[in-house]
């Protein structure tokens, strides 16, 4: 039986699938490609199926990336159930960047809709995904409630595009890797400029999935899609929205630097309410 070794556990849209994929391009480390969410979507299915996704890793350092473990609340707990010696490593990034990242990939999937206030504003909409999920400290305090915290390995966004060598080099020594990590991925994973269906037709076309989504990347289908998409246009995120935003995170934050060390004025949300600080 394969059990990982590591467990990337998030934060969504925080690059964790360019980590993933700059980790599986070394030969001595196994990771399947799809996230399993099996900690927070799936652990009704029983760990025996869980296990069975590691099968193929062989000799290899065995891990896993699923970026819901660290939002959902009851991941932290079966995670220290089942793996108490894991490695675990958060990605993080600026909240209120990583809650209108979130929102332009749902709104570019057609499943929220233009009006950006009822998604953003901490007014109208503190307990949805896009803002909570943002609240970091809390979640970290899940986990290091469990693991101790040098189990835990914290990562930044924004360092990773500064240096991304750096911080490869640090999740190689987290995880045990004996070998520098392979040269990371160059290019965006994801990139919200590229070309889509258009969110109404593809709210039309999602009945169709189940038949659509297997002939997908054949030259017919391709050159359809090609002839549909087009590059959106994302409701804005404007200056007052977004200072709402970084109040409403501004104490988790705080608390987040406090756990970590780290001072995070690399985050423009940070740097935002320590001004307005400065001026009250």
């Amino acid at each position: 039986m394969h059990k990982p070794d590591f467990l990337i556990i998030g934060a969504a849209k925080s690059a964790t699938t360019w980590l993933q994929q700059s980790l599986q391009a070394n030969p001595g480390i196994f990771m399947p490609d799809p996230e399993l969410h099996f900690f927070s979507r799936h652990y009704d299915d029983g760990i025996d199926s869980y296990w069975r996704q590691f099968d193929a890793a062989g000799e290899r350092m065995v891990g896993e990336k699923s970026n819901t473990y660290l939002s959902e609340p009851a991941a932290a707990a079966r995670i220290a159930r089942h793996l108490p010696d894991v490695s675990l490593i958060a990605q993080l990034r600026d909240p209120v960047a990583r809650a209108y990242s979130d929102y332009c990939m749902l709104f570019r999937r057609g499943e929220v809709g233009a009006d950006i206030d009822a998604h953003l504003d901490p007014r109208r909409a503190a307990e949805g995904r896009f803002l909570s999920h943002g609240l970091y400290s809390r979640q970290i305090d899940r986990f290091l409630d469990l693991f101790p915290p040098e189990r835990l390995l914290v990562l930044f966004y924004e360092d990773i595009k500064a240096d991304p060598r750096n911080s490869l080099d640090r999740l190689a020594r987290h995880v045990g890797c004996p070998e520098a990590l392979a040269r990371p991925v160059s290019e965006r994973v994801k990139d919200a400029r590229r070309p889509v269906v258009p969110p109404r037709l593809r709210k039309i076309l999602t009945p169709l999935r189940p038949v659509l989504d297997p002939v997908r990347h054949l030259a017919p289908m391709r050159m359809i899609r090609a002839g549909v998409a087009r590059e959106l246009a994302y409701p804005p995120l404007s200056p007052d929205l977004s200072a709402r935003m970084a109040d409403f995170f501004a104490e988790d934050i705080a608390r987040l630097e406090r756990l970590t060390g780290r001072d995070l004025s690399i985050w423009p949300s940070r740097g935002r309410t320590r001004q307005d600080a400065a001026h009250v």
